[in-house]
């Protein structure tokens, strides 16, 4: 139910701030500066492949068929372009490592990827620069960076907790029949014990509304059974509104 639901989200999202922490301050490996990583770009007569991200360094030998020369993704080698892992831009412009105006989608994928190399590459140290000084501390930048990552992965835990809670309408339109919303137990690929009815939902910093599937009986969402309250489950939420010409109850409203 929704409050298994909010203690699995709590635990995940400390989960990983635990872990974005722990890289944070991991002590061993070397320190190497730009232009000592620039020479691990996999060249004949260079020491190796190295590759960072947000100030991590990582040996990527093993990918080097993606990371050598010639390979899709050689243009990441040598250095540390943390901005292209989020936004896919591999000009000069975008290998970069600043990531401070990156959304928070944008910095998930940076995290993801991190992830990514950590469980299949070999760490060798960190980058001394934006990241981490010359003693291998997190700078501020770092410390944002990681805020940001915390930030973003508790703004998807809550939406996916929106979700759960009002799971998205099916729809269809054709220029015969028009538009048709409706709910089932499955709709919005999520399974659940009720249909529920069609609601305009209007999120906070999103424009216009989006269909929803709202649950008309029980408690509110998060509330226990045992408060007195109205059993009509989420449908006074101050965030829906109705369909206007069709029925409050009815599972499916349809537009011509």
């Amino acid at each position: 139910g929704p409050m298994r639901w909010g203690a699995a989200v709590a635990a995940l999202v400390a989960l990983g701030a635990a872990w974005l922490l722990s890289y944070g301050f991991e002590s061993r490996g070397r320190l190497l500066s730009a232009s000592e990583l620039d020479r691990y770009r996999g060249a004949s007569g260079q020491p190796g492949l190295y590759l960072a991200v947000l100030g991590r360094v990582f040996d990527v030998e093993r990918g080097r068929r993606h990371y050598g020369p010639g390979g899709a993704y050689s243009s990441l080698a040598g250095r540390d372009a943390s901005r292209a892992f989020a936004t896919g831009d591999f000009s000069q412009a975008g290998l970069v490592d600043d990531v401070s105006a990156l959304s928070p989608g944008e910095m998930l994928a940076i995290h993801s990827w991190l992830t990514f190399y950590r469980d299949n590459y070999d760490p060798v140290g960190k980058l001394v620069g934006r990241f981490y000084d010359e003693n291998g501390a997190p700078t501020d930048a770092l410390r944002q960076a990681e805020a940001a990552i915390e930030e973003a992965m508790k703004l998807q835990a809550e939406s996916e907790q929106t979700k759960q809670q009002f799971p998205p309408c099916n729809s269809e339109w054709s220029s015969v029949k028009g538009s048709r919303f409706w709910c089932s137990k499955q709709s919005g690929g999520v399974s659940r014990d009720w249909a529920g009815v069609p609601r305009k939902l209007f999120q906070p910093g999103m424009r216009g509304s989006c269909c929803v599937c709202v649950r008309t009986t029980g408690p509110p969402w998060g509330q226990p059974e045992s408060l007195g309250h109205s059993n009509r489950g989420d449908l006074d939420n101050p965030h829906l509104e109705e369909y206007s010409g069709c029925h409050p109850q009815a599972q499916q409203c349809v537009f011509t």
